[in-house]
């Protein structure tokens, strides 16, 4: 059976040479960065590389790069020291209805703890009004926190003009760059970002690694309390192998970082087109002038997104719901939610997300699939076009 995998959202294959990089720090260069004698001095040289190579991908200082566990611990690190170390100025957040989980319960908690959450609306696209995050701006706001690159829909957020505001108001901003980092353009002096969650398994690089860029200046309380890594902001032995493989997977996506953008977007807008054109009752949702290259969020109408995913799987082919972080919720997606969606609807959409080993003969599998399983299950479905919803 032919093997199809275009959930590039979800979490993508670690490239060949990624793998390479690392293989050593398992085995022979297996030392702890915080030793003194040689093995440890040159795993402390391994992290310094990586810590380069990531900073240089967003044209940040090395210094302003500390290693995570992931990208949810980033967010956790971002909101949560934020609200502690501003306490004393202010209560108030603002972030949006779409973000990540990573975000939206961390802020849930602080809720329940006597800080006060202001959740953005969104447009139909998926965007920000820069007017509307303005307007929501209060003397007590300490952080602002817009994700760069929605998650489900794919929508890129006008990141400058929102930094912008809230460098006005003298109030920090984060942004959510998981999705972001590799598929659209980031320097994080030019946007005026404080600070910026990311993740090494959405380039092509090993789970279990991620990134806080914390701007120069900024000093949050620790997270997590305990030794002096991390420059003494994030206790625990450094995931040196994971390191090393987000390093390297940062240099390759910049040297790449032009021809992944055109492959997937020639792929994306092959598969949109295809399927658009081909199954009736069938549209994209969020903003197609500004979105993730690689992301397609379609929904087709009178059948259950669950269902398409189940069918396509029994054909080889790999696609999601939603966030793979929630996929095994029974809520309606909230970010669909958020752009005004009808519920059934919401129901019947698929995100697929193509990416560097996608190949245009995979598409046309994917779309002759489709067609197949879309006209079974309208068969089966209790509604269809002439009943409606």
């Amino acid at each position: 059976m032919r093997k199809v995998y275009l959930d590039y959202s979800a979490t993508t294959p670690v490239k060949e040479e990624v793998v390479q990089e690392m293989i050593p720090y398992f085995t022979q260069q297996f030392g702890n960065p915080s030793s003194l004698y040689t093995l440890g001095l040159e795993a402390k040289a391994a992290l310094d590389k990586a810590r380069g190579q990531v900073a240089d991908l967003i044209n940040a200082d090395p210094k302003e790069v500390f290693f995570t566990g992931c990208g949810s611990e980033a967010d956790n690190w971002a909101l949560m020291g934020v609200a502690n170390a501003l306490k004393d100025k202010g209560n108030h957040i603002i972030t949006t209805k779409i973000e990540h989980h990573a975000m939206l319960h961390t802020c849930e908690f602080l809720e329940k703890n006597g800080y006060d959450v202001t959740y953005l609306d969104v447009e139909a696209d998926g965007t920000v009004k820069p007017e509307t995050l303005e307007s929501a701006i209060t003397d007590k706001t300490i952080l602002i926190s817009v994700m760069f690159v929605n998650n489900e829909v794919g929508t890129v957020e006008p990141i400058k003009e929102l930094a912008a505001i809230a460098k006005k108001h003298k109030i920090l901003f984060h942004t959510d760059a998981v999705q972001a980092l590799a598929n659209v353009p980031i320097d994080v002096k030019e946007l005026g970002i404080d600070l910026m969650s990311m993740s090494a398994h959405k380039i092509y690089g090993p789970k279990g690694v991620g990134a806080m860029f914390m701007r120069k200046g900024l000093r949050l309380p620790n997270f997590i309390h305990g030794g002096a890594q991390e420059m003494g902001r994030r206790a625990g032995t450094e995931n040196l192998a994971g390191i090393v493989g987000f390093g390297k997977a940062a240099e390759l996506a910049k040297a790449n970082f032009d021809n992944h953008v055109k492959h997937c977007e020639e792929l994306r807008n092959y598969l949109v087109e295809r399927v658009t054109g081909e199954i009736k009752d069938t549209f994209v949702n969020g903003s197609m002038e500004h979105r993730h290259p690689g992301n397609a969020n379609i929904t087709f109408k009178y059948i259950e997104g669950e269902s398409i995913l189940l069918l396509l799987d029994y054909k080889g082919i790999s696609v999601s719901t939603g966030s793979a972080c929630s996929s095994k919720s029974l809520k309606p997606s909230h970010v669909l939610e958020a752009l005004g969606v009808p519920v059934e609807m919401i129901h019947g959409t698929v995100r697929f997300t193509v990416g560097d080993f996608t190949t245009k003969e995979d598409i046309d599998y994917v779309v002759d699939s489709l067609k197949e399983v879309v006209e079974k299950l309208r068969m089966l479905s209790p509604v269809n076009e002439e009943k409606g919803w």
